[in-house]
């Protein structure tokens, strides 16, 4: 079963919708008590990381996920900054991360941006730097949403699976073990997003 994790930030909705749609089994996980069961993990988040950080820890679920993520190793996908709060620490906040995955999160250079406001919104081409199961199934040159002004610049290349580019090429996918982490939405990422998801699901 996969468990949504509802520490207050994220859209938890749209990620349930789709996994209702494939009929793949979901729970909407909003404290400590309600992990019986899960086998997958998906940390989603927005807004800024200090606050997503501790949103997270006063939520009372962020010693159970280091147990079910580092210790019984359950595949899990942080999202946006889900996928920044897997890090060591950010140039956004003055918070540790999860560091769950060897990097930092650092801040677009607007000097390298010659067409492109701050944030980065809009769709971006993914290269696919490795094989992955989460990428099957997929359209030629896939397209994604994204919407943010950090990375996450991993230390590792080997644990970069995808990159994109906006005025500089940056880490977008990453994977270490169980733990996966994209910078964009598949929630608003239409065909490629929702397949992406259901990959996951179904690892």
């Amino acid at each position: 079963m996969i468990g949504i994790i509802d520490y207050g930030v994220g859209n938890i909705k749209a990620f349930a919708n789709i996994y209702k749609n494939f009929d793949l089994p979901f729970k909407i996980i909003k404290n400590i008590a309600e992990f019986e069961n899960i086998t997958k993990l998906i940390l989603p988040g927005v807004g800024s990381f200090d606050h997503a950080m501790t949103s997270l820890q006063n939520s009372g679920m962020r010693e159970k996920l280091d147990e079910l993520v580092l210790e019984k190793k359950i595949p899990m996908i942080g999202i946006c900054v889900g996928m920044q709060m897997l890090a060591k620490s950010s140039e956004e906040g003055t918070l540790n991360g999860l560091g769950w995955i060897d990097g930092v999160v650092k801040k677009f250079d607007k000097s390298k941006i010659k067409n492109g406001p701050l944030p980065h919104m809009g769709w971006n081409n993914l290269n696919i730097e490795k094989k992955n199961k989460i990428f099957e199934n997929l359209e030629e040159n896939p397209r994604y949403y994204f919407l943010h002004s950090y990375y996450f610049e991993c230390n590792n290349k080997d644990n970069v699976i995808a990159t994109a580019t906006y005025g500089e090429k940056f880490d977008c996918m990453i994977n270490h073990e169980n733990i996966y982490g994209i910078q964009c939405h598949p929630e608003k990422s239409h065909y490629n997003g929702i397949q992406l998801l259901k990959n996951f699901g179904e690892l």
